[in-house]
């Protein structure tokens, strides 16, 4: 087989048509070998002869998307010094847009014989490697526009592909669990009913199950373990895994998009599947073990964690970096999604020790012309020291916000505490927001996600139960901020069961009418259990698919609700931070855009905030003073509203306040069901909120004479704006 000299761009293994050129990066490497595979295993060696600034290159004629390869790269093997190069073992294409098969563990796929760290092991590896595939870049994208949603219209669902579909009555048993899934019409019209603009995926590139897992019976259900930046994961594929997976992936944010729905992929650039000196050669760690990790300065044996899963990507490389930019703006530009959350996004700000804000990354993002202009959400944390960076992230970044999570979880179980926190979470947090210039829309609010107690959990368990993870109780969070309402688990009792679902729908109503962008976790709207397991990263099975036959179907309309609610009243979606300071107003002076009140009806003064009585307050929201315009120019007036809260145990008498605005008040949301069918509301009046409950007034405003848009209504109009000589005649006036 002939090879021609190709070229050193683009990274990875390009087909244009005719044949494929295949690029590699390796600063360190001697000799590179192209192995190419048939169908049958049969390994065939190419070496790549030319080189250009560390990547060897060449063009192979005839080679077709399907072909499986991968690479054997030649060097010095001295961990003390940070190589480790071992041709025998078979390496991933770092750039590989897609991948066949799934490894092996055992003694070939590891560099060192165990038990001894500072051998070497030069058993071939190729029969228990995955393979990189060369792809078919040509797709039929039918038109395929961008959403496009801003953040302060956005409402951002966080889902698994296999999680959300594995279990849905209307998708093929073939189908579940897959891309496919996810473009089925059942579940768009599930996203589209509950009003998502955005839904965010778990993991999808490419991910490795660890040995561990598997050897208790397990996997890496949550997919936080990646080995190719660049390749849809293989297993979440109905269509096949030599390149159809990536058309298919493709074919899914067709459908999504048509639906107006945006696909933000969860990606895991801080780290990979590698892990530490003990763990196996699979890719990078074989190409340039050097350039491409974060090694200890004192001993480049081993590597620095800031992540918790072994190794860190050397964000201080530039061939590091670019490895990450390019599989962004492929993302983006090939596969056209729409944004990225990033996991443990403060490891990738340590070009050094400490979290840099102006790290390197970050100037790479702000100035790059495709990736600047996408949704970027950071996790702005890692295990690393210093590294609970909320808030600080650069200006255009937006964040998980974790201390929101807290906040409101401590709210409404009753903490007095957090009354004040929780008024700074639910407009905004401004506090953490608006000194770097930042709007609130930089917070992505969320009750739960992945991570933890679903919102049904949430409300029926104190403790966690993580048994079947296999690790003794030791995973998973202990600080759950829970309250099981004096029952561990599932009941009968009446009572218990009431105020269980009342406290999941004050839980969704203040994350969907607070400020900022909110977050839901998929299944929370149905009433999703994992059965108190809060860590269900090992559960691929029934414990985490949400089960779509005992959907609590009170639970998603009212959900649906809410998110209309928020969808027609830019009140509870401001671009800017409120501007009331004041706690008291004089006669005859302008409203104040937003103001605290105490259950008597009076406003909440500065004392208020630390009294410690904090498990009820309200709070008016001023909607004819929101400076903005629509998407057409015009100047918004929205109504009014007061949102009232009752965290405590006992029912409080809430006095609606009486000054020269006061509407009248119509009741729109009421957690507890009380109020639901009341009468017009006038100042003055009280309303008994039982305990546990979230009520919302609307401004009243009479019902405008409904318009009459029927074609017979627009010819009667035309009519009588026109002279009798020239009136229709009297068939088209019928």
């Amino acid at each position: 087989m002939h090879t021609w000299p190709g070229s050193a761009y683009p990274l990875g293994a390009t087909f244009d048509g005719s044949g494929t050129n295949f690029a590699l990066f390796s600063e360190g490497a001697e000799r590179v070998e192209l192995c190419l595979f048939g169908d049958r295993g049969a390994e065939t060696r190419l070496e790549l002869g030319e080189v250009d600034a560390y990547v060897w290159h060449a063009y192979v004629p005839n080679i077709q998307p399907g072909q499986r390869y991968g690479y054997r790269v030649h060097g010095p093997y001295d961990p003390a010094s940070g190589h480790r190069f071992n041709p025998s073992k078979l390496l991933l294409d770092p750039y590989a847009k897609a991948v066949s098969g799934a490894m092996e563990w055992g003694q070939s796929v590891y560099g060192y014989d165990f038990g001894d760290p500072d051998s070497r092991n030069d058993d071939d590896s190729a029969s228990a490697m995955m393979k990189g595939v060369v792809v078919n870049p040509f797709f039929d994208w039918a038109g395929d526009r961008r959403p496009r949603i801003p953040y302060s219209e956005s409402l951002i669902y966080e889902a698994h592909v296999r999680g959300l579909t594995q279990r849905h009555p209307a998708i093929p048993d073939e189908m579940r669990g897959t891309y496919s899934a996810l473009a089925h019409p059942a579940i768009i019209e599930h996203l589209t009913k509950l009003g998502v603009t955005a839904i965010e995926l778990m993991p999808v590139h490419q991910f490795v199950d660890d040995s561990v897992l598997q050897d208790k019976g397990l996997s890496n259900y949550w997919g936080y373990n990646t080995i190719s930046f660049f390749a849809p994961h293989n297993a979440y594929a109905a269509t096949g895994e030599r390149g159809q997976q990536v058309q298919e992936f493709k074919a899914m944010v067709r459908a999504l998009h048509a639906a107006g729905i945006e696909v933000i992929l969860d990606v895991v650039y801080n780290h990979t599947a590698e892990g530490n000196h003990l763990g196996p050669t699979l890719s990078m760690r074989g190409i340039d073990n050097a350039a491409y990790y974060h090694l200890e300065d004192d001993d480049k044996r081993f590597y620095t964690d800031y992540t918790g899963t072994g190794n860190s990507l050397n964000v201080r490389n530039p061939h590091a970096l670019q490895l990450i930019m390019d599989s962004l703006r492929y993302w983006v530009l090939e596969m056209h999604v729409d944004g990225f959350r990033f996991d443990l996004a403060a490891a990738l700000a340590r070009e050094f020790y400490d979290v840099d804000r102006l790290a390197a990354f970050f100037e790479l993002v702000q100035q790059d012309p495709v990736v600047s202009q996408v949704k970027l959400i950071a996790e702005p944390w890692d295990v690393g020291p210093g590294g609970y960076q909320v808030g600080n992230f650069p200006p255009q970044w937006t964040e998980w916000n974790g201390k929101y999570r807290d906040t409101v979880r401590d709210f409404w179980r009753g903490e007095p505490q957090a009354l004040g926190e929780f008024a700074s979470r639910l407009t905004g947090s401004a506090d953490l927001y608006e000194h770097s210039g930042r709007r609130p829309v930089a917070s992505v609010n969320f009750v739960t996600a992945h991570d933890g107690f679903t919102l049904r959990d949430l409300v029926s368990y104190n403790d966690k139960h993580n048994e079947a993870n296999g690790e003794d109780g030791r995973d998973g969070a202990d600080d759950n901020r829970s309250d099981n309402f004096g029952v561990e688990g599932p009941t009968d009792d009446p009572a218990v069961l009431t105020l269980r679902a009342r406290q999941q729908r004050n839980f969704i109503a203040t994350l969907l009418l607070s400020q900022g962008v909110p977050m839901l976790l998929h299944g929370d709207e149905l009433g999703r259990t994992q059965g108190g397991n809060n860590n269900g990263y090992a559960q691929d099975n029934e414990t985490t698919w949400v089960d779509w036959d005992a959907v609590d179907r009170p639970l998603l309309e009212f959900t649906a609700a809410l998110a209309r609610l928020r969808r027609d009243h830019p009140t509870f979606r401001r671009r800017r931070f409120f501007e009331g300071r004041p706690v008291a107003r004089p006669a005859g002076a302008p409203v104040q855009d937003i103001a605290w009140l105490r259950p008597d009806g009076s406003l909440m003064q500065p004392e208020d905030w630390d009294s410690g009585f904090g498990r009820a307050v309200g709070v008016f929201l001023n909607g004819g003073g929101i400076r903005e315009r629509d998407r057409r120019g015009e100047q918004i007036r929205d109504r009014h509203f007061i949102v009232l809260f009752n965290a405590g145990d006992d029912i409080i008498d809430f006095h609606i306040p009486v000054v020269e605005y006061s509407p009248d008040w119509d009741v729109v949301i009421d957690t507890a069901g009380e109020w639901a069918d009341a009468d017009l509301l006038r100042p003055g009046a009280t309303l008994r909120l039982e305990a546990k409950t979230l009520v919302v007034l609307r401004e009243h405003a009479d019902a405008e004479d409904e318009v009459d848009h029927s074609v017979a209504a627009s010819l009667a109009a035309l009519a009588g704006s026109r002279t009798p000589s020239h009136a229709p005649s009297a068939e088209l006036r019928t």
